[in-house]
């Protein structure tokens, strides 16, 4: 009989796809935000949140929730069946793994739930809208969009750090275990750029392509993310 550790089998293959397919879908799910390319958002790409695109006072915010809020459904479910599978058969040399996948869990949750706690308007274009951000006078979505934002990029950043080390460490994930060290650099140096950008703008010294610098951050992560849907699917392992 085999162990839980390396049970095979129909079950086992379509539980791994699904991890894959589900994770797959949320990265591309993830990228809906390149449509500014040819709709018509009014707001600039160098200089703008991301998350400005969802705004409410946006006439295409609705479209842009319902893209960040089936992402990040789909990075969760995938992470937690993932995490539910690895915890079957847990052992001390897997726990990068499974730090890794908790990650990608979080980040998916904490996607979804910017998409119900969006900003009423955008800062970066609007100074009414950045004056009132300071005084206080905005919704309190403004700080609860703050805190789920920063959770799943924390959430990202510890999955991909800790699932390209897992794959390097246990020999794993041959093509995450290749490319996903360059990803890692990519993404760090983004999210430098954008924290770096942020700290400006909120101390009234401009945007320095704040816009830009998240676009990357988040691209990365949607990047990284097909990688390891592409990994987990060949080798049907997570």
């Amino acid at each position: 009989m085999n162990s839980p550790s390396t049970a095979t089998g129909p079950a086992a293959t379509a539980g791994v796809r699904s991890v894959a397919l589900l994770v797959g879908l949320g990265a591309a799910a993830y990228t809906a935000w390149v449509l500014e390319v040819v709709l018509s958002t009014g707001l600039n790409p160098v200089e703008t949140y991301v998350s400005e695109l969802a705004a409410q006072d946006q006439p295409l915010g609705g479209l842009f929730r319902a893209t960040d809020f089936t992402a990040g459904l789909l990075v969760f479910f995938g992470g937690l069946l993932a995490l539910v599978r690895l915890v079957r058969r847990i052992e001390p040399r897997r726990l990068w793994s499974v730090a890794g996948w908790s990650g990608i869990t979080l980040f998916g949750a904490s996607t979804a739930a910017d998409a119900w706690l969006p900003l009423s308007c955008t800062p970066t274009v609007d100074p009414e809208c950045a004056a009132r951000e300071t005084a206080g006078l905005v919704p309190a979505t403004h700080q609860a969009h703050a805190v789920s934002s920063s959770l799943a990029m924390t959430g990202a950043l510890v999955g991909i750090v800790a699932l390209t080390l897992a794959a390097r460490r246990y020999g794993r994930l041959a093509p995450l275990a290749r490319f996903g060290p360059v990803l890692v650099l990519l993404e760090l140096l983004a999210t430098g750029w954008t924290l770096v950008s942020i700290a400006l703008f909120t101390a009234g010294h401009g945007t320095w392509a704040l816009g830009a610098g998240q676009r990357l951050q988040v691209l990365f992560v949607a990047v990284w993310l097909g990688l390891l849907a592409y990994s987990v699917h060949r080798e049907r392992r997570t």
